[in-house]
């Protein structure tokens, strides 16, 4: 029986995200695939968009995106073979969640700049983008609860992807990469 508050498996939908001052971010086309213990998964096979004002990018490899329920993260997943050597990246985020727009059950979010990352090469894993995090929060007045919440979960989630704890390893990340629809056109 399929949840009526999610798209059915293989539907075509837009990740959207913004900044906490509601301006808008990227929107990611992409697949949904369905649920397991961690969340939701959407795909985005290669060759598929991705774009935000003033800057657009072509998925050089298929991705999956693991949205979970907590509403604070999400973690996007690639192949081994992934160009850039980025195997896991993970957006801070807040207030995550499902919401009917025009009609489509589509996935939206606020970009809480922090990310993990985790490349297979010499760069390891590391937290990112902390200039951006101390520029936003100071811009755009983050309350003190949400800086706190999120740097310590940026923290937490170091920990979890360096000790490759489910579902950051390297079987569910494949598992779900194998489900992307080898056949679905740009």
């Amino acid at each position: 029986m399929s949840d009526p508050t999610r798209p059915e498996p293989g539907t075509c939908l837009a990740f959207r995200w913004r900044k906490w001052d509601g301006s808008p971010h990227w929107r990611h086309d992409g697949i949904y695939l369905g649920a397991d213990r961690w969340g939701d998964w959407i795909c985005q096979p290669a060759g598929w968009q991705s774009h935000r004002p003033g800057r657009e990018f072509t998925a050089e490899s298929a991705n999956v995106t693991l949205i979970p329920s907590d509403g604070t993260w999400t973690a996007t997943c690639y192949g081994a073979m992934h160009p850039r050597h980025v195997r896991i990246y993970i957006d801070l985020a807040w207030d995550v969640r499902w919401q009917i727009i025009d009609g489509a059950c589509v996935p939206t979010a606020i970009d809480m700049d922090l990310d993990v990352v985790r490349a297979d090469d010499e760069r390891g894993i590391w937290v990112d983008d902390r200039d951006e995090w101390d520029e936003h929060r100071a811009a755009m007045a983050y309350p003190p609860e949400v800086v706190a919440q999120l740097e310590a979960l940026a923290l937490d989630l170091e920990r979890r992807v360096t000790a490759a704890t489910p579902p950051f390893d390297d079987a569910t990340i494949d598992a779900w990469l194998a489900r992307v629809p080898q056949d679905a056109g740009a």
